[in-house]
């Protein structure tokens, strides 16, 4: 019975994703906190894991937010600061990498909505041109700071000024959460489904 008991226990905190006091996880040798504090705000693990392309292992993703979210919508109004971060687990050449980005944002975003959305992605374009290349053990780390925008942060250095729309950032979650999104089993690991 005491084993049934632990065995229900274990299977509601996973459902959770981590809100109920999971003890960090590690994924192809990434550690995933349970927590994360962004602009003074402690963050929940909302859910991890890794982005395929093809056979490759590319990187760990993990998406940290104030309460528990299973879509897009309620990731975007759940209140407070979010992040999305991206551990490389591969070597990638990166201006290759932020034009799969921009597609990714292309395939969940209407023509209409692109128009507004280029000058943006023409920064975080420059963005992974600086950076050239991500090795194993980078990160790129995402974050949304309610009435400061989207920090970016590279292989440990902030890029750039923030990006003060909510609608890009929006679109740029999309690439992950959208109705297209890059890797469909990544999804439903950061949004907790899997």
């Amino acid at each position: 019975m005491l084993l049934l008991k632990q065995c229900v226990l274990l299977a509601v905190a996973l459902s959770f994703g981590g809100y109920l006091g999971a003890a960090t996880i590690t994924l192809h040798g990434v550690k995933v906190e349970d927590t994360a504090t962004v602009a003074g705000a402690t963050l929940q693990l909302n859910g991890a894991g890794t982005r395929y392309k093809g056979p490759f292992k590319v990187y760990v993703g993990d998406l940290y937010t104030s309460k528990k979210v299973g879509s897009l919508e309620e990731l975007m109004a759940a209140p407070g600061p979010k992040r999305l971060t991206m551990t490389f687990l591969r070597e990638i050449e990166a201006g290759p990498f932020g034009k799969l980005l921009t597609r990714g944002v292309e395939d969940n975003n209407s023509k209409s909505e692109m128009s507004k959305l280029v000058p943006g992605l023409i920064r975080m374009g420059e963005i992974f041109t600086v950076n050239k290349v991500l090795v194993p053990g980078d990160v790129i780390t995402i974050d949304w700071i309610p009435g400061t925008g989207m920090v970016v942060t590279a292989k440990g250095k902030l890029q750039g000024e923030p990006f003060k729309e909510p609608e890009f950032f929006r679109a740029i979650m999309s690439i992950w959460f959208g109705s297209v999104p890059a890797d469909h089993t990544l999804k439903d690991a950061m949004l907790g489904n899997k």
